[in-house]
């Protein structure tokens, strides 16, 4: 009886494990585990799969037990939670998050390990969230310094925006939380984002807009994209063929989900056959006379309009598996990942994180006498510090779109000074942060703000030493999702204060806070100048750490900073160029863009493309080349002359000198930070591809060329400081 028993035991249990799905198994190859949860769905379940079910929450399979996805918006932290289906915050009280640096501050490091660490770093934070989607990194390129929106991206160059985001994602991926890289493509301007149709050349499209997300894909194998709000040639880019099958998918082996941006798609077969496979944000549909009110989520486009036109035969159910089977993947690769982490919400350990990463973006654009930096403020002294401006006692982590931050804390710059000096430290406004527009709209008395500048210049008169904190914020009009700025200049009378600060007081420091370039007419008349972007929680102390010279600046530039608008390329060819005539937006500059036109154009910038001061100084030697199999190596010593240790960014620039076609006169091709000693030589060693990295794309043969001639090797400290020159014969 007992060996009928045990025998009846053991017949029960392997039924059991051959009845338990193989998409369970966690232990089955993926891929095999997505093809038996795609057979058992019927063409409903797989159409569910496709759209959004709530704001941030697109759904699974729940008569299998699949799971949806949970989003978030980044990509500078964990948003707070938002309401189920409508645009207002749910109200929580466990939803607060580190607020790490802007786009723009990480990118300005130059240091592939700190995008790592701050990609691991958010990831955790995701997890500990109940998320599987963050919505970032943004790669756009720089174009014009008026986009709203540049504070979230990397830049104005392709290989630093490249370089940068891959660790970003893989240390969000570690965690298995998805990236979700965006705005693909060509969403250079927030104004009429909505509709605007971007044409540029297929050669801008390939050499300059699109090398960042091809890294995203190919090296950081990205699980998610997002598709862009504008149109590109014609459609809009959430399922436009050309860019999601043929480019994203068909050429490049993308083999995770597309995701549209909020509202973006705009009909129902360009979404189904366009590439699309989870349409998010959709509140309305105009074609059929929906409203926000009466709008239920399988009314989306690719909701019941998909399962007709596949129960029809107008799209074939082989497209809607090819859907279903990307969104499952998502879903396994993150909800159903064996291997995802459990995270963690560690604010101490986070913000330390945020703050590194924040001083090694910090730019020292000017020093100078006679308020040469760091600070010396001895202990005990008598020197007086003025601090002036909104930005040292406001919030930036709030406002800016989707980028809003709940902040579990952040601390400003004025608080940090007086924690560092103490009573000597005293505070001005100096103006007040509303665009002139709303203070002519809603009245505000212009005698206010003329007092706060008396009050302001008075102080300055007595103070020893002036630290000047603003820039722009997040406001709309500034840097801000959905509305680019009006204009290039500081706002809110900002350039008049700071010439009279100027005026009274000669040791000035200016401290900006911004992700975006601003006209500096007053750069003659103050003695430093700090480009500190928006550093997240750790504002004030990060600031500070550079200010005293606890941290020695290493930061360089992600883009160019003009002297004046219309020396930016985007702005030199009339409004046709930027910002379009409200349909249509011509890249006439092509491939000209930033530091590229600056240099082929002998337009100086103020600051260039790379450009960043140190504390100390570093010497570079004799450049060499030489072939390791394809690979060219370059090499060059760097010694740090200088009395304190320092981190130097060595940049080398590739250029042809006799081109078939218009090209740049160079492009940054490789780059590496390097720590050093006082007196301490290291020789920097730099890798080419010279068959990828002198090769432009050639529009008749739809392939990268790289013509056989002659080329300049150019090794320095930024697009205009070039230490060290090498002919090359290729």
């Amino acid at each position: 009886m007992k060996h009928v028993l045990l025998l009846l035991t053991l017949c029960c249990s392997l039924t059991a494990v051959a009845q338990t799905p193989v998409w369970q198994d966690a232990s089955q190859p993926t891929e095999l585990r997505i093809d038996d949860a795609l057979s058992r769905m019927t063409l409903a379940e797989k159409v569910a799969l496709c759209h959004a079910w709530g704001k941030f929450y697109s759904g699974g399979v729940p008569r299998l037990g699949i799971p949806g996805l949970w989003m978030s918006d980044g990509p500078h932290g964990v948003r707070a939670e938002i309401d189920w289906n409508e645009w207002k915050t749910a109200g929580w009280t466990t939803d607060s998050c580190t607020a790490f640096p802007s786009l723009t501050c990480l990118a300005a490091t130059w240091n592939p390990a700190m995008a790592e660490r701050y990609g691991r770093a958010i990831g955790e934070e995701a997890v500990y969230r109940g998320k599987q989607v963050l919505l970032g990194p943004g790669v756009n390129i720089y174009r014009t310094p008026l986009n709203g929106r540049n504070f979230e991206y990397m830049g104005e160059d392709p290989v630093l925006a490249a370089t940068m985001c891959v660790p970003y994602i893989q240390g969000v991926q570690s965690q298995g939380v998805a990236c979700c890289v965006k705005h693909f493509a060509l969403n250079n301007q927030e104004l009429n984002r909505w509709s605007i149709n971007v044409e540029c050349s297929e050669r801008a499209l390939r050499e300059l807009y699109l090398p960042a997300f091809r890294a995203a894909v190919q090296k950081g194998k990205v699980w998610s994209l997002m598709g862009s709000y504008n149109k590109f040639r014609g459609t809009h880019c959430s399922h436009n063929d050309y860019l999601l099958n043929q480019i994203l998918k068909q050429e490049w082996g993308f083999d995770g989900a597309v995701v549209s941006d909020w509202d973006a798609t705009h009909n129902a077969r360009e979404a189904a056959l366009g590439g699309l496979d989870i349409e998010m944000g959709t509140s309305q549909r105009p074609d059929k006379g929906i409203k926000g009110g009466q709008f239920t989520w399988d009314e989306c486009y690719l909701g019941n309009d998909l399962l007709k036109a596949v129960q029809s035969g107008e799209v074939t159910e082989e497209v809607l598996d090819d859907k279903a089977r990307r969104v499952l993947r998502l879903i396994f690769r993150t909800a159903l990942n064996p291997h995802r982490q459990t995270g963690n919400q560690d604010y101490a350990a986070h913000s330390q994180v945020a703050r590194e990463i924040a001083c090694e973006g910090i730019v020292l654009l000017q020093n100078r006498k006679p308020t040469p930096l760091p600070l010396t403020v001895k202990e005990g002294s008598s020197h007086s510090i003025l601090v002036v401006g909104d930005n040292a006692v406001k919030r930036l982590t709030e406002g800016g779109g989707s980028s809003e931050l709940k902040a579990q804390h952040e601390t400003s710059v004025l608080a940090a000074m007086q924690q560092e000096y103490g009573e000597r430290v005293q505070w001005a406004q100096g103006y007040l942060p509303e665009c002139n527009d709303y203070s002519r709209e809603h009245g505000v008395d212009q005698r206010v703000t003329d007092s706060l500048q008396q009050q302001a210049v008075e102080m300055a008169g007595k103070a020893d030493v002036v630290i000047y904190v603003g820039g722009l914020n997040k406001d709309k009009f500034q840097d801000t999702e959905d509305a680019d700025r009006k204009q290039y200049d500081l706002p809110f009378g900002q350039p008049e204060l700071i010439e009279a600060l100027a005026r009274v007081n000669r040791n000035i420091v200016v401290v900006l806070l911004s992700g975006n370039a601003v006209a500096m007419p007053w750069a003659d008349k103050v003695g430093a100048i700090v480009q500190a972007w928006y550093p997240g929680s750790e504002t004030g102390p990060a600031v500070v750490d550079v200010l005293t010279g606890r941290v020695n600046p290493s930061g360089r530039l992600p883009f160019s900073i003009p002297v004046k608008l219309d020396d930016c390329a985007a702005h030199s060819f009339g409004t046709d160029a930027y910002p379009g005539d409200g349909k249509t937006v011509t890249y006439k500059e092509d491939v000209l863009v930033g530091y590229r036109w600056h240099d082929t154009k002998k337009i100086p910038a103020r600051f260039a493309f790379g450009h960043g001061l140190s504390y100390t100084t570093f010497e570079y030697g004799k450049m060499q080349a030489e072939w390791q199999g394809k690979e060219l190596v370059v090499s060059v010593p760097v010694k740090n002359t200088g009395k304190v240790a320092g981190k130097e960014v060595v940049q080398l620039y590739v250029g042809e000198d006799h081109p078939t076609v218009v090209r740049p006169a160079k492009e940054l091709k490789a780059f590496e930070k390097v720590l050093l000693q006082p007196g301490e030589t290291k020789t920097v060693s730099l890798r080419l591809t010279p068959s990828d990295d002198f090769a432009y794309y050639d529009e008749t043969s739809r392939s990268w060329q790289a013509n056989r001639g002659s080329y300049t090797l150019s090794v320095g400290r930024s697009s205009a400081d070039i230490r060290q020159k090498l002919r090359f014969k290729y």
